[in-house]
């Protein structure tokens, strides 16, 4: 599909959309390649004023070629390969797509309908007469689709002009498939049920109640920052100095994790970069300490602009630029101020510092945040200056760091609990590291789990933990 993409925008000269559902984005397996293309490099750049400066004089004829262009869509649409009839059959129609088509086959399947389907892989154009031709076949069909139901509106406009005697039963009504969350085989068995009046097979809710039983014996596995991560030390810091007081605009990587227990570090979070422009308005209205939460690549990405406005209305904000040196959340991927493309040659290293100071912002401090006595004063400092400050917070991911150790045949300098431990729990309640465990009362250090990065050394106040620390 994204071969025929590229290949349909250059046709057209216009962009196309691959669309993939959470499902098919966390779906792991074998993959078979096609014949793959060289890619061509090299080109020349022509002069086409009227096709490309979208001046008002040039974008009004233009915008009659767009739906020209837009008609060819549709004749593209007609005979794409990913829109196909599956099979045909007599009882009722089921037009799907992406991976709620393969909720839909099994769960007719399981019914033992004698059900036609129409996959559509191409949805916008909608392929208007292969779709008419396929619901002349059946008096009722079913739209079968993840989250809201477009397909359903632009089929029932089809079947309205054409064929307005078939009934197609979908989700709008929120009668027989929910609108939110993902479908499943049994959702989608559960709607076609109550449309044909066919028995279901397998009683689900029997099934969904053992699994609540059994689930309640499992251990919970929510999402956490992992053992060593230098976010942990970072948030323990600004907690410990903004307190319950202060607001925490956050932003999204895997620093978003610090909403959780025990930090509660993120009261608000719209979308990449807001972080700066949201604290900056929190503060301006509230006159509270704020205290904004972004990461390294994200800042490169969306949060020079939010900051250079703070500069510019002297905004009374602390941005913690939360440096581990990677893109961490989606795969290590190198980011400017690594020194590193992303094709891992070397290039210039884009220091954030440097770029907040370029901002015109006066107060810039880059801390280590398992140094966590110099952090915290760094970040008091920060708190109580006039306008905008920049704190960076610099340590690399511990994924990358033991890593790396691993390769050079370093050994871990793993923390251990000592016979001072009194039990205070201070460090399961202060750090949350799932390498901190508790068993029959006592506090231990899963020595499989811990990254040796001292934290906990550096928080408890007995001095019963042995290991390397930053202090």
């Amino acid at each position: 599909m994204t071969v025929y993409a590229v290949d349909i925008s250059e046709k057209l000269e216009l962009p196309v959309l691959l669309r993939t559902t959470t499902r098919v984005s966390h779906t792991r397996g074998p993959v078979a390649y096609g014949d793959l293309r060289k890619p061509n490099l090299k080109g020349d750049f022509v002069r086409d004023l009227k096709r490309l400066v979208m001046v008002p004089a040039n974008s009004r004829p233009k915008h009659e070629v767009l739906l020209k262009q837009a008609a060819k869509a549709l004749e593209i649409s007609e005979g794409s390969p990913f829109n196909k009839v599956m099979r045909n059959g007599t009882e009722i129609g089921i037009i799907s797509s992406s991976s709620a088509y393969n909720c839909a086959v099994e769960a007719a399947n399981l019914l033992g309908l004698d059900a036609g389907v129409l996959k559509l892989g191409m949805t916008h154009p909608l392929p208007e007469k292969m779709i008419t031709k396929f619901l002349k076949s059946y008096d009722r069909a079913v739209v079968v689709e993840e989250l809201e139901p477009y397909l359903e509106m632009q089929i029932k406009a089809i079947a309205k002009d054409s064929i307005p005697g078939t009934i197609i039963c979908g989700k709008m009504n929120g009668q027989y498939f929910p609108r939110e969350g993902e479908l499943t085989t049994h959702f989608v068995a559960t709607g076609l049920s109550e449309i044909t009046a066919k028995k279901l097979p397998i009683d689900f809710q029997e099934v969904v109640e053992k699994y609540k039983r059994a689930v309640k014996d499992l251990p919970s596995r929510p999402p956490i920052l992992c053992a060593g991560c230098p976010h942990r030390a970072s948030f323990y810091v600004i907690k410990k100095v903004g307190g319950e007081m202060a607001v925490y605009p956050d932003d999204i990587g895997c620093y978003a994790l610090g909403i959780a227990p025990p930090f509660g570090v993120g009261d608000i979070m719209i979308c990449m970069g807001a972080s700066v422009g949201v604290g900056q308005g929190i503060s301006r209205v509230t006159g509270r300490d704020t205290v904004a939460t972004i990461g390294d690549s994200t800042f490169f990405h969306a949060g020079i602009p939010g900051l250079v406005n703070a500069v510019y209305n002297n905004s009374r904000i602390v941005v913690v630029v939360l440096d581990n040196l990677a893109t961490a959340m989606t795969g290590h991927q190198p980011h400017p101020g690594t020194g590193l493309t992303g094709m891992h040659g070397s290039t210039e290293r884009i220091l954030i510092e440097k770029i907040a100071e370029g901002c015109g912002v006066k107060y810039v401090r880059v801390v280590d945040p398992f140094r966590t006595k110099e952090a915290a004063m760094v970040l008091k400092e920060a708190l109580h200056q006039p306008g905008p400050s920049v704190v960076v917070f610099r340590a690399p991911c511990t994924l990358m760091d033991v890593r790396e150790k691993r390769r050079k045949g370093m050994a871990l300098a793993r923390s251990r609990i000592t016979e001072k431990c009194t039990n205070c729990m201070a460090c399961i309640k202060l750090l949350g590291c799932p390498a901190m465990l508790v068993d029959e009362g006592k506090v231990r250090i899963d020595e499989n789990s811990c990254a040796a990065c001292g934290l906990c050394v550096s928080v408890c106040p007995y001095g019963a933990v042995e290991g390397s620390c930053a202090e």
